[in-house]
């Protein structure tokens, strides 16, 4: 779970969030770091090298959830992604879409993979991310930035999770080869 559980979708907070991410301090190097609300030990904030993770979103539990209700509330999902997607593209232009098919390939084999992608999958955001870049962060004299979107889950019943993630790297698609 992560610390949005129980909040209603907002694009409008959505993308402030996502705007603030673009001056979180980033990481040059050093090992990947999941933090966690004191009080409740739900998911804030992930750093890693070259990157910052935050959950924007998060859907209420899927448990006994079957067709339709199930669809709906994937469906729902979706479009609040989209409804974010179209409010960034007014901000940076077109985005271009990173498949995470390859990652969670990797993951499922035990095979290595760069820090970024590895923290998307340790935190169960197996969503293709929407990406921009480079965007110019917001810090005085800011340095350019990529930023991802996505939403997804770990298995059929767990709740549905929109996350987002700011590099100082380009964000790729990986390749099939470890």
């Amino acid at each position: 779970m992560s610390a949005r559980a129980g909040e209603t979708f907002d694009v409008g907070q959505a993308v402030s969030n996502v705007e603030a991410l673009l001056t979180e301090s980033v990481p040059a190097v050093g090992p990947t770091i999941d933090e966690e609300d004191p009080g409740t030990q739900e998911w804030t904030i992930t750093r890693g090298e070259g990157f910052v993770i935050v959950p924007l979103w998060e859907s209420g539990g899927l448990t006994g959830l079957y067709e339709p209700q199930w669809n709906e509330e994937a469906q729902a999902a979706e479009g609040h992604l989209a409804d974010l997607a179209r409010e960034l593209e007014r901000r940076w232009g077109p985005h271009r879409r990173v498949a995470m098919h390859v990652p969670l390939f990797r993951k499922q084999a035990g095979e290595p993979m760069p820090p970024l992608f590895q923290a998307l999958c340790d935190n169960d955001a197996y969503g293709d991310l929407t990406v921009w870049g480079p965007v110019q962060s917001g810090a005085e004299g800011g340095t350019d930035r990529w930023v991802g979107v996505s939403v997804g889950h770990s298995d059929g019943d767990a709740p549905l999770v929109m996350v987002a993630v700011a590099s100082d790297r380009p964000i790729v698609e990986l390749d099939g080869a470890p």
